[in-house]
Protein backbone atom coordinates (compact mmCIF):
# COMPACT_ATOMS: atom_id res chain seq x y z
CA UNK A 1 0.00 0.00 0.00
CA UNK A 2 2.56 2.49 1.03
CA UNK A 3 6.23 2.65 -1.24
CA UNK A 4 9.13 4.29 0.37
CA UNK A 5 10.56 7.34 -2.16
CA UNK A 6 13.13 10.02 -1.93
CA UNK A 7 12.93 13.31 -3.20
CA UNK A 8 15.81 15.94 -4.47
CA UNK A 9 17.10 18.74 -2.80
CA UNK A 10 15.94 19.92 0.49
CA UNK A 11 14.14 17.42 1.28
CA UNK A 12 16.49 14.95 1.07
CA UNK A 13 16.98 13.59 3.89
CA UNK A 14 13.13 13.57 4.95
CA UNK A 15 11.31 9.69 4.69
CA UNK A 16 8.57 9.77 1.98
CA UNK A 17 5.54 7.37 1.56
CA UNK A 18 3.68 7.36 -1.86
CA UNK A 19 -0.15 7.26 -1.04
CA UNK A 20 -1.67 4.18 -3.03
CA UNK A 21 -5.68 3.41 -3.35
CA UNK A 22 -6.65 -0.33 -1.86
CA UNK A 23 -9.60 -2.47 -2.94
CA UNK A 24 -12.48 -2.19 -0.35
CA UNK A 25 -15.41 -4.59 0.00
CA UNK A 26 -18.24 -2.67 -1.33
CA UNK A 27 -20.19 -0.61 1.35
CA UNK A 28 -20.88 2.80 2.66
CA UNK A 29 -20.12 5.17 5.60
CA UNK A 30 -22.94 7.52 7.16
CA UNK A 31 -22.12 9.90 9.78
CA UNK A 32 -24.08 9.85 13.29
CA UNK A 33 -24.08 10.23 16.53
CA UNK A 34 -23.63 8.40 20.20
CA UNK A 35 -26.89 8.75 22.50
CA UNK A 36 -28.39 7.49 25.65
CA UNK A 37 -31.06 4.53 24.84
CA UNK A 38 -32.45 5.76 28.39
CA UNK A 39 -32.84 9.52 29.24
CA UNK A 40 -34.58 11.37 31.53
CA UNK A 41 -35.37 15.01 32.12
CA UNK A 42 -35.91 15.55 35.56
CA UNK A 43 -39.03 17.81 36.82
CA UNK A 44 -40.63 18.52 39.75
CA UNK A 45 -44.59 18.37 40.23
CA UNK A 46 -45.08 21.13 42.41
CA UNK A 47 -43.45 24.72 42.94
CA UNK A 48 -40.28 26.00 44.79
CA UNK A 49 -37.41 27.67 45.78
CA UNK A 50 -34.50 24.63 45.23
CA UNK A 51 -32.99 25.02 48.86
CA UNK A 52 -29.88 22.26 48.20
CA UNK A 53 -28.12 20.96 44.48
CA UNK A 54 -26.74 17.25 45.76
CA UNK A 55 -25.22 16.90 42.04
CA UNK A 56 -23.16 18.36 39.32
CA UNK A 57 -23.04 17.47 35.80
CA UNK A 58 -20.80 14.38 35.37
CA UNK A 59 -21.89 12.90 39.00
CA UNK A 60 -22.78 9.03 38.90
CA UNK A 61 -25.80 8.52 41.14
CA UNK A 62 -28.10 5.31 42.23
CA UNK A 63 -31.34 4.70 41.77
CA UNK A 64 -33.40 6.63 44.98
CA UNK A 65 -30.05 9.17 45.53
CA UNK A 66 -31.56 12.87 46.17
CA UNK A 67 -30.97 14.69 43.24
CA UNK A 68 -31.75 18.09 44.65
CA UNK A 69 -34.62 19.42 47.36
CA UNK A 70 -36.94 22.36 46.96
CA UNK A 71 -37.95 24.77 49.98
CA UNK A 72 -40.92 22.29 51.34
CA UNK A 73 -41.73 25.14 54.65
CA UNK A 74 -45.21 25.95 53.53
CA UNK A 75 -45.67 21.59 52.60
CA UNK A 76 -44.75 21.30 56.24
CA UNK A 77 -46.98 23.29 58.10
CA UNK A 78 -50.01 22.19 55.57
CA UNK A 79 -48.95 18.94 57.21
CA UNK A 80 -48.71 19.78 60.67
CA UNK A 81 -52.17 21.07 60.13
CA UNK A 82 -53.89 18.35 58.52
CA UNK A 83 -52.23 16.34 61.79
CA UNK A 84 -53.77 18.68 63.79
CA UNK A 85 -56.88 18.57 62.23
CA UNK A 86 -57.30 14.82 62.33
CA UNK A 87 -56.37 14.90 66.50
CA UNK A 88 -59.31 17.04 66.36
CA UNK A 89 -61.77 14.68 64.76
CA UNK A 90 -60.43 11.79 66.75
CA UNK A 91 -60.92 13.39 70.04
CA UNK A 92 -64.72 13.66 68.47
CA UNK A 93 -64.95 11.00 67.48
CA UNK A 94 -64.20 9.04 70.82
CA UNK A 95 -66.95 11.59 72.47
CA UNK A 96 -68.96 10.21 70.00
CA UNK A 97 -68.29 6.24 69.92
CA UNK A 98 -68.86 6.66 73.99
CA UNK A 99 -72.31 8.49 73.92
CA UNK A 100 -73.41 6.32 71.29
CA UNK A 101 -72.30 3.06 73.44
CA UNK A 102 -74.31 4.97 76.54
CA UNK A 103 -77.76 5.39 74.52
CA UNK A 104 -77.93 2.17 73.36
CA UNK A 105 -77.58 0.72 76.59
CA UNK A 106 -80.29 2.98 77.59
CA UNK A 107 -82.19 2.35 74.65
CA UNK A 108 -81.88 -1.08 75.83
CA UNK A 109 -83.97 -0.62 78.97
CA UNK A 110 -86.42 1.51 77.65
CA UNK A 111 -84.93 4.98 78.89
CA UNK A 112 -84.77 6.71 75.80
CA UNK A 113 -86.91 6.86 72.25
CA UNK A 114 -85.63 4.91 68.96
CA UNK A 115 -85.24 8.32 67.41
CA UNK A 116 -82.27 9.65 70.04
CA UNK A 117 -80.61 6.22 69.73
CA UNK A 118 -80.50 7.05 65.51
CA UNK A 119 -79.43 10.58 66.25
CA UNK A 120 -76.31 9.42 68.64
CA UNK A 121 -75.80 6.71 65.30
CA UNK A 122 -75.62 9.13 62.88
CA UNK A 123 -73.33 11.89 65.10
CA UNK A 124 -70.92 8.82 65.18
CA UNK A 125 -70.83 8.01 61.56
CA UNK A 126 -70.41 12.05 60.63
CA UNK A 127 -67.75 11.92 63.25
CA UNK A 128 -65.72 8.63 62.07
CA UNK A 129 -66.35 10.08 58.32
CA UNK A 130 -64.97 13.37 59.10
CA UNK A 131 -61.36 11.25 60.51
CA UNK A 132 -61.18 9.37 57.73
CA UNK A 133 -61.65 12.29 55.26
CA UNK A 134 -58.81 14.62 57.46
CA UNK A 135 -56.88 11.55 57.12
CA UNK A 136 -56.63 11.84 53.31
CA UNK A 137 -56.01 15.05 53.16
CA UNK A 138 -53.15 14.67 55.45
CA UNK A 139 -51.93 11.53 53.58
CA UNK A 140 -52.04 14.03 50.53
CA UNK A 141 -49.94 16.66 52.48
CA UNK A 142 -47.29 14.20 53.15
CA UNK A 143 -47.40 12.97 49.25
CA UNK A 144 -46.47 16.71 48.46
CA UNK A 145 -44.20 16.86 51.21
CA UNK A 146 -42.17 14.05 49.41
CA UNK A 147 -42.46 15.67 45.98
CA UNK A 148 -39.84 18.17 47.61
CA UNK A 149 -37.28 16.17 47.11
CA UNK A 150 -36.48 14.88 43.91
CA UNK A 151 -34.66 11.46 43.82
CA UNK A 152 -33.01 9.48 40.90
CA UNK A 153 -35.09 7.24 39.12
CA UNK A 154 -32.61 4.46 37.92
CA UNK A 155 -28.66 4.35 38.19
CA UNK A 156 -26.66 6.89 35.84
CA UNK A 157 -25.19 9.93 35.01
CA UNK A 158 -25.97 13.51 35.31
CA UNK A 159 -25.50 14.64 31.68
CA UNK A 160 -26.63 18.22 32.27
CA UNK A 161 -27.88 20.91 35.40
CA UNK A 162 -29.97 23.34 34.24
CA UNK A 163 -30.47 25.27 37.20
CA UNK A 164 -28.70 26.25 40.61
CA UNK A 165 -29.47 26.86 44.45
CA UNK A 166 -31.75 29.64 44.69
CA UNK A 167 -33.92 29.33 41.54
CA UNK A 168 -37.63 28.87 41.64
CA UNK A 169 -38.59 25.76 39.74
CA UNK A 170 -42.04 25.11 38.06
CA UNK A 171 -44.15 21.85 37.67
CA UNK A 172 -42.49 20.56 33.91
CA UNK A 173 -39.67 22.46 34.16
CA UNK A 174 -36.30 20.49 33.31
CA UNK A 175 -33.85 20.53 35.93
CA UNK A 176 -31.65 18.10 35.16
CA UNK A 177 -30.84 15.21 32.30
CA UNK A 178 -30.07 12.25 33.48
CA UNK A 179 -28.63 8.99 31.44
CA UNK A 180 -28.20 5.50 31.66
CA UNK A 181 -24.14 5.05 30.46
CA UNK A 182 -24.72 1.41 30.03
CA UNK A 183 -27.09 1.69 27.14
CA UNK A 184 -26.02 3.53 24.29
CA UNK A 185 -26.84 3.88 20.49
CA UNK A 186 -25.82 5.46 17.10
CA UNK A 187 -28.06 7.12 15.42
CA UNK A 188 -27.40 7.96 11.60
CA UNK A 189 -29.88 8.74 9.02
CA UNK A 190 -29.76 6.59 5.52
CA UNK A 191 -30.78 7.21 2.20
CA UNK A 192 -34.30 5.15 1.97
CA UNK A 193 -33.52 3.98 -1.41
CA UNK A 194 -29.65 2.26 0.31
CA UNK A 195 -31.68 0.19 2.96
CA UNK A 196 -32.92 -3.16 3.15
CA UNK A 197 -34.33 -4.55 6.67
CA UNK A 198 -32.87 -7.77 6.08
CA UNK A 199 -29.75 -6.62 5.07
CA UNK A 200 -28.02 -4.19 8.47
CA UNK A 201 -26.71 -7.48 9.77
CA UNK A 202 -23.26 -7.16 9.99
CA UNK A 203 -22.97 -3.25 10.33
CA UNK A 204 -19.91 -1.84 11.71
CA UNK A 205 -19.54 1.37 14.27
CA UNK A 206 -16.68 3.57 14.90
CA UNK A 207 -16.69 6.23 17.56
CA UNK A 208 -14.19 8.80 17.76
CA UNK A 209 -10.66 8.18 19.15
CA UNK A 210 -11.01 4.73 18.51
CA UNK A 211 -8.54 2.73 17.45
CA UNK A 212 -10.72 -0.02 15.29
CA UNK A 213 -14.54 -0.79 14.78
CA UNK A 214 -16.54 -2.68 16.67
CA UNK A 215 -19.84 -5.07 15.87
CA UNK A 216 -22.87 -3.17 16.50
CA UNK A 217 -25.85 -4.21 18.63
CA UNK A 218 -28.98 -4.68 17.57
CA UNK A 219 -30.29 -2.47 14.79
CA UNK A 220 -33.32 -0.70 14.39
CA UNK A 221 -35.00 0.93 11.49
CA UNK A 222 -37.07 3.60 12.57
CA UNK A 223 -40.99 3.32 10.26
CA UNK A 224 -40.76 6.97 9.89
CA UNK A 225 -39.18 8.94 6.50
CA UNK A 226 -38.24 12.34 6.37
CA UNK A 227 -39.58 13.99 3.94
CA UNK A 228 -37.00 16.91 3.62
CA UNK A 229 -33.99 14.41 3.11
CA UNK A 230 -35.95 10.88 2.41
CA UNK A 231 -33.75 9.29 4.92
CA UNK A 232 -34.48 7.09 8.03
CA UNK A 233 -33.09 6.82 11.21
CA UNK A 234 -31.22 3.99 12.08
CA UNK A 235 -30.34 3.01 15.68
CA UNK A 236 -27.47 0.72 16.06
CA UNK A 237 -26.54 -0.09 19.84
CA UNK A 238 -22.57 0.13 20.93
CA UNK A 239 -21.46 -2.88 22.98
CA UNK A 240 -21.66 -2.76 26.91
CA UNK A 241 -17.94 -2.53 27.08
CA UNK A 242 -16.80 0.15 24.49
CA UNK A 243 -16.20 3.75 26.09
CA UNK A 244 -18.90 6.15 24.09
CA UNK A 245 -20.10 9.41 25.74
CA UNK A 246 -24.05 10.50 24.33
CA UNK A 247 -22.91 13.47 21.45
CA UNK A 248 -19.88 12.09 20.10
CA UNK A 249 -19.40 11.77 16.67
CA UNK A 250 -19.56 7.98 15.27
CA UNK A 251 -20.00 6.36 12.15
CA UNK A 252 -22.27 3.76 10.71
CA UNK A 253 -20.76 0.90 8.74
CA UNK A 254 -22.97 -0.78 6.38
CA UNK A 255 -22.03 -3.80 4.49
CA UNK A 256 -22.23 -3.81 0.50
CA UNK A 257 -25.57 -5.86 1.11
CA UNK A 258 -27.07 -3.09 2.84
CA UNK A 259 -26.38 -0.41 0.88
CA UNK A 260 -25.18 -1.13 -2.89
CA UNK A 261 -23.57 2.18 -3.42
CA UNK A 262 -20.09 1.33 -2.03
CA UNK A 263 -16.48 3.04 -2.59
CA UNK A 264 -14.66 1.25 -4.66
CA UNK A 265 -11.26 2.34 -3.31
CA UNK A 266 -9.79 3.55 0.29
CA UNK A 267 -6.99 5.00 1.11
CA UNK A 268 -4.81 4.40 4.14
CA UNK A 269 -1.89 6.82 6.01
CA UNK A 270 0.33 6.04 8.73
CA UNK A 271 -1.00 7.24 11.97
CA UNK A 272 1.96 8.31 12.92
CA UNK A 273 1.88 11.11 9.56
CA UNK A 274 -0.98 12.43 10.97
CA UNK A 275 -0.55 16.04 12.53
CA UNK A 276 -3.10 17.23 15.14
CA UNK A 277 -3.57 20.66 15.93
CA UNK A 278 -6.84 21.88 17.95
CA UNK A 279 -9.96 20.73 15.95
CA UNK A 280 -6.93 19.98 12.53
CA UNK A 281 -5.89 16.81 10.95
CA UNK A 282 -3.79 17.02 8.60
CA UNK A 283 -0.24 15.24 6.69
CA UNK A 284 2.84 16.90 5.00
CA UNK A 285 2.67 16.52 1.14
CA UNK A 286 5.47 17.00 -1.39
CA UNK A 287 4.81 20.06 -3.72
CA UNK A 288 6.02 20.26 -6.94
CA UNK A 289 9.48 22.13 -5.55
CA UNK A 290 10.14 19.12 -3.30
CA UNK A 291 9.21 21.20 -0.30
CA UNK A 292 6.93 19.32 2.29
CA UNK A 293 3.47 21.54 2.47
CA UNK A 294 0.84 20.61 5.12
CA UNK A 295 -2.33 20.09 4.02
CA UNK A 296 -5.85 18.98 5.77
CA UNK A 297 -7.74 16.24 5.78
CA UNK A 298 -11.09 14.52 6.51
CA UNK A 299 -10.20 11.12 8.60
CA UNK A 300 -12.38 7.89 9.04
CA UNK A 301 -12.26 4.61 10.98
CA UNK A 302 -8.35 3.97 12.51
CA UNK A 303 -6.96 -0.05 11.03
CA UNK A 304 -4.14 -0.73 13.43
CA UNK A 305 -1.50 1.60 12.50
CA UNK A 306 -2.91 3.02 9.26
CA UNK A 307 -6.22 5.71 9.15
CA UNK A 308 -8.25 6.02 6.53
CA UNK A 309 -8.83 9.43 4.80
CA UNK A 310 -12.12 10.21 3.25
CA UNK A 311 -10.97 13.55 2.01
CA UNK A 312 -7.70 16.06 1.10
CA UNK A 313 -5.69 13.20 -0.06
CA UNK A 314 -5.13 11.31 -3.82
CA UNK A 315 -3.45 8.03 -4.70
CA UNK A 316 -0.16 8.50 -5.84
CA UNK A 317 0.52 11.61 -4.08
CA UNK A 318 3.80 11.59 -1.27
CA UNK A 319 3.60 12.51 2.06
CA UNK A 320 6.49 13.04 4.84
CA UNK A 321 6.12 9.79 7.40
CA UNK A 322 7.72 12.07 10.16
CA UNK A 323 6.03 15.18 10.35
CA UNK A 324 8.11 16.74 12.89
CA UNK A 325 11.04 16.29 10.49
CA UNK A 326 8.94 17.93 7.64
CA UNK A 327 7.96 20.37 9.32
CA UNK A 328 11.51 21.43 10.88
CA UNK A 329 12.77 21.80 6.66
CA UNK A 330 9.80 23.79 6.22
CA UNK A 331 10.95 25.97 8.98
CA UNK A 332 14.83 25.68 7.76
CA UNK A 333 13.62 26.86 3.94
CA UNK A 334 11.91 29.73 5.41
CA UNK A 335 14.57 31.09 7.06
CA UNK A 336 17.07 30.35 4.12
CA UNK A 337 14.64 32.62 2.00
CA UNK A 338 14.30 35.09 4.44
CA UNK A 339 18.39 35.87 4.67
CA UNK A 340 18.16 35.75 0.87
Amino acid sequence: MLAVLALPAMAAELAWVTVHAVAAAPGTTWDGQVQAERQAQVATEVPGRIATLAVRAGDRVKRGDILLQLNASSSQQQTAASRAQVATARAALDVATTELARKRQLAEKKYISQAALEQAQGQYKAARAQVEALQAQTRAAQTQEKMHVIRAPWDGIIAQVAVEEGDVAQPGQPLLVLYDPAVLRVSAHVPVGLLARSAVDGARLWLAQAVDTVAAGRIRILPTVDPMTLTQEVRALIPADTAATPGQFARLLLPASAAEAGTPERIFVPAASIVRRAEVTAVYVAAADGRPQLRQLRLGPVLGDQVEVLSGLDAGEQIAADPQAAARVLSDSRDRRGRQ
